[in-house]
């Protein structure tokens, strides 16, 4: 059996990362290394790695910087590439490394949230919309050679650099979904949250468009084709509907503020917020 390296990247995420990590630890593949890659937590989740991880590093500044440090540091194979934030379904990875095995270049994982409050809840309704959009998702598990081969991840990067990745391991081909789930622990999400995550991703957005054109486009475009075939649902649940409108439009009102600012001087005041 070939081994699975699963590489996580922390950032003050004590609140999620024993139910992350326990849910690794119950895979039912084997052989599997858990690598936690932290950046100077202050919450006590460096002490949580250390009781479930195979390899604890400290890495920075940046979640690219973090994700190339853990696969330079893998022995796997394979490598998935996962947030402290998620709960993994007991054969998330058997079923990542059935499509590899299958010819799959970059294997993505359905993906469905929880968590508490309103927000949440749309941020969960939303992203029901998007377990098959290859446009929406980002491949995660990777054989390790393929990506040290393409230098990694982009660490000039951050939040398209998922996009990036995936969009250059998998070539033409595309993504592959492999039949499987994962959770997403939402918390409590915010209307604030929401616009400075968005307002922080869309820093980086203009190189990401500049590096792969129309294709980029496509997937920072808020008119999502999944979200569009799924209008009978939306009627269905009008409230909901009506805070996801109201959720996209301020992301969407972040991400364009992000874009047309600078990149600022000390970018870790937003990233230790944990936001994923």
């Amino acid at each position: 059996m070939a081994l699975v390296s699963l590489i996580v990247t922390t950032k003050n995420s004590g609140r999620t990362l024993a139910a992350f990590l326990e849910s690794a630890r119950r895979q039912d593949y084997e052989p599997l290394e858990l690598i936690v890659v932290d950046n100077r937590s202050t919450d006590g989740t460096a002490d949580i790695a250390q009781r479930f991880a195979d390899i604890v590093i400290d890495a920075g500044p940046e979640r690219s910087a973090q994700r190339n440090a853990g696969i330079n540091a893998a022995r796997g194979e394979y490598v998935m590439i996962l947030d402290a934030d998620m709960v993994l379904q007991r054969d998330v990875v058997s079923a990542a490394v059935g499509a590899a095995r299958a010819g799959a270049e970059a294997v993505a994982i359905p993906e469905r949230s929880f968590g508490d409050g309103f927000w949440s809840a749309c941020k969960a309704f939303e992203r029901s919309f998007y377990e098959d959009d290859t446009l929406v998702a980002a491949a995660r598990f990777f054989r390790r050679d393929r990506v040290l081969a393409l230098g990694g991840y982009d660490e000039t990067l951050t939040g398209p650099e998922d996009w990036d990745m995936s969009m250059r391991a998998a070539g033409p081909s595309g993504i592959t979904f492999a039949k499987t789930l994962i959770l997403h622990d939402e918390g409590t999400q915010s209307l604030r949250n929401l616009y400075l995550k968005k307002y922080y991703y869309g820093r980086s957005m203009p190189a990401f468009v500049r590096k792969h054109g129309a294709e980029a486009l496509k997937r920072i475009s808020p008119l999502r084709g999944s979200l569009v075939r799924g209008a009978g649902r939306m009627l269905r649940h009008p409230v909901l509907a009506a805070g996801l409108t109201t959720m996209k439009s301020a992301e969407l009102l972040g991400g364009a503020f992000g874009m047309l600012s600078a990149r600022p001087a000390n970018s870790d005041s937003i990233y230790r917020s944990g936001t994923t």
